[in-house]
């Protein structure tokens, strides 16, 4: 019979990644929209990893998921997220080139999508413009790659957490 506490709290964790990623996304779009910081390629290739985190999140809040459920989704947040860490590492690997090898600036990911296939959007995006080296804003020493490497590692941690828990429900996934 399956455990109503590793229930709830299995639950409650897929809910509280959810409202994270959906914080995370509202900030994004104030700097974006309030603050005037023009997101690059890899800025928004993050942010479709942290809609992807959230939307495995969401559906399995929905779902309410048992052991092997928590298991699954909690490999898909994992694997979602780990590719959003890999975006950002490879823009804080872009932001910390010296000045010599930074790659030329492209077109605005607008116009990218306007005249461009979507093979050579993601390509581009993938490899990082001059735009994506560019710190235009810090909190605490750390760019925006930078607290998004923070989040997307934390939110590994916690898809590794759940894909590994093992026996008897205790300690923070299950009462």
């Amino acid at each position: 019979m399956e455990n109503r506490g590793n229930f709830v709290k299995g639950r409650a964790i897929f809910a509280v990644v959810f409202v994270v990623c959906a914080g995370l996304l509202g900030v994004a779009f104030y700097m974006e929209h309030v603050m005037g910081l023009e997101p690059c390629p890899l800025c928004w290739l993050q942010r479709f990893g942290f809609m992807g985190v959230g939307l495995v999140s969401f559906v399995a809040a929905l779902h309410g998921p048992g052991q092997l459920g928590l298991r699954v989704y909690g490999l898909l947040l994992a694997v979602t997220a780990g590719a959003g860490l890999g975006m950002a590492g490879r823009q804080l690997w872009l932001q910390n080139l010296p000045a010599d090898q930074v790659p030329a600036c492209g077109p605005s990911v607008d116009y990218m999508l306007e005249v461009l296939p979507w093979a050579e959007v993601l390509s581009t995006a993938l490899k990082g413009t001059g735009d994506c080296a560019a710190v235009v804003w810090r909190f605490l020493g750390l760019s925006i790659p930078g607290w998004t490497a923070v989040f997307f590692a934390l939110l590994v941690i916690v898809g590794l957490g759940m894909l590994f828990h093992r026996g008897k429900p205790k300690g923070w996934i299950a009462g």
